[in-house]
């Protein structure tokens, strides 16, 4: 029996849950605009750790989302998840954020292209199959109207970017799923259990969030 904490803080989305084997058993989560996961993130932890019947000592490994996404988001999910690795000498399991992301689209056909918003026109986008396999790797890219205009086969856009990117990409086989929006840590249970059977785990002293992008801080205004 394993019990797996799995974080997700790289959106918008504080999202936390508590999975058996797999199975996602509880999960806490919130989305607002003012990035509250310094705040929520860690009483999440506690909730849904007390919601199962469990203890921290019942964890057989803890796994965050690596990103990309908000800086900020990333670096919150992953020192609270190395803490908690360090303290209980348990395993760090990374998990791809645009993996988690297109695993919550319910598709049998096509492809599946997850999308963040990485200010302007910019977005953090992968390629997936139905089988949610890789076939084209992370890029942070400018969205045009040729973006993705290879493509004939269904394609299922999933992410925060739909507001934006619509009226670019018009195609009659893009689809928008607009029902998902940020990933969740519900989504992160079966794919953080096959990674610990495997024992496809990170350093925890090493492993740093995946940015894709250098953090640029932007000029103080002037007065």
């Amino acid at each position: 029996m394993s019990f797996i904490l799995n974080i997700e803080t790289a959106t918008k989305n504080c999202s936390v849950s508590i999975a058996k084997n797999g199975e996602t058993i509880i999960c806490k989560e919130i989305a607002e605009e003012g990035y509250s996961h310094a705040e929520k993130l860690h009483v999440f932890i506690e909730e849904v750790i007390a919601e199962a019947g469990i203890t921290v000592q019942d964890l057989a490994a803890v796994a965050v989302s690596q990103g990309p996404g908000s800086y900020t988001g990333l670096r919150i999910g992953v020192s609270s998840a190395k803490g908690l690795c360090f303290a209980l000498n348990i395993p760090l399991i990374a998990i791809d954020t645009l993996q988690t992301l297109a695993s919550q689209a319910n598709v049998t056909d096509g492809k599946i292209i997850p999308m963040l918003d990485a200010r302007r026109m910019e977005v953090y986008s992968e390629v997936f199959n139905a089988d949610l396999e890789v076939e084209r790797a992370i890029q942070a890219e400018v969205i045009t109207e040729d973006s993705f205009a290879a493509y004939t086969e269904p394609i299922y856009f999933v992410g925060d970017c739909a507001d934006k990117c619509k009226p670019v990409l018009t195609k009659s086989n893009f689809v928008f799923l607009e029902d998902v929006k940020y990933p969740t840590a519900s989504a992160m249970s079966k794919i953080s259990y096959d990674k610990y059977q495997k024992s496809d785990t990170v350093d925890v002293a090493y492993f740093e969030p995946y940015y894709l992008k250098d953090f640029m801080m932007a000029p103080p205004s002037k007065k």
